[in-house]
């Protein structure tokens, strides 16, 4: 059995940031809060709360004159004042492509335009991004099906100008097909409409993506490694499963033992952007070992 991995398979440049520093601060310090989890990867933030790392759900749970970490999926824009009013030492390692989005749609709304955000709502980079715009003059869309219900948001709100984006690991060929509809439908609503759109997903993710696709096309079993609440894993899997007649979605190689790789004579191996090395390496020298 060949074992194929993806060269993309791992960390992207805004977890690694934010998992290497994170660490160097571990090192000097017993204890640093991080408000929600650092990365969607279970494994890695166990290993983090071993060396001191202290997660919470609320900024009120941190202390005041504390240090706490904020991830790379971004805050709400509330947060910063919050942090500040509590004297806290903030260490932002959110994503430079995370806030310059939410820079963008903070302008944007400012500037008349109602905002379609493409992506899940109940993300923590979705929940960020959400509050730099005017709070009903956005609309947040997962599926094709409330595209209908977003354009008729759109039209009560009584603005002429409309701006598009994404969550920064949405779907790529999704963006694509939503933009399209979107646009077909306002032009049978009023052909003066504002449209400005910004693709505002991650390079590595498109990347990943489409590496992801032509592997899945050219093996017989797909294994896609990442945390399951990890937003763009799942994506990754999604497009596996649509392109490869056997593909699996794993947190650790353990998942592996009862799958049957008898009849498999190519496997390809992909990770998401929060899937630490190591993870990758078990895997790949568990699959090896299963081909001897």
């Amino acid at each position: 059995m060949e074992v194929v991995v993806g060269k993309l398979a791992g960390f992207c440049n805004g977890v690694r940031n934010a998992v290497e520093k994170t660490e160097e601060l571990l090192e000097n310090k017993d204890k640093i809060y991080c408000l929600g989890e650092l990365v969607h990867n279970r494994q890695l933030v166990d290993d983090l709360k071993k060396e001191g790392l202290i997660i919470v759900n609320d900024i009120s749970e941190v202390p005041d004159n504390s240090e706490v970490i904020f991830r790379a999926h971004g805050v709400t824009k509330n947060i910063y004042q919050l942090a500040k009013e509590k004297n806290l030492t903030v260490y932002d390692y959110s994503c430079v492509r995370v806030i310059k989005l939410h820079e963008d749609v903070e302008n944007m709304s400012n500037e008349g335009y109602y905002v379609f955000l493409f992506g899940d709502e109940e993300h923590p980079e979705v929940i960020g991004t959400k509050s730099f715009a005017k709070s009903e003059e956005i609309t947040v869309l997962k599926d094709k099906e409330e595209i209908d219900n977003a354009i008729n948001n759109f039209k009560n709100s009584n603005l002429n100008k409309l701006y598009i984006c994404a969550q920064t690991t949405f779907s790529l060929k999704k963006f694509d097909e939503f933009v399209s509809i979107v646009e077909e439908k306002l032009k049978k609503y009023n052909n003066d409409i504002d449209i400005k759109i910004n693709k505002s997903i991650c390079e590595a993710t498109e990347i990943r993506q489409m590496e992801t696709e032509n592997l899945a096309k050219k093996v017989d079993f797909m294994v896609i490694i990442g945390g399951k609440n990890s937003s763009n894993t799942v994506k990754l899997y999604e497009i596996s499963s649509k392109n490869c007649k056997d593909a699996i979605h794993i947190e650790t190689k353990k998942e592996l033992e009862n799958i049957d790789f008898s009849k498999v004579s190519k496997v390809g191996v992909m990770a998401g952007a929060s899937t630490p090395k190591k993870s990758i390496d078990e895997v790949i020298e568990y699959l090896n070992k299963r081909s001897m």
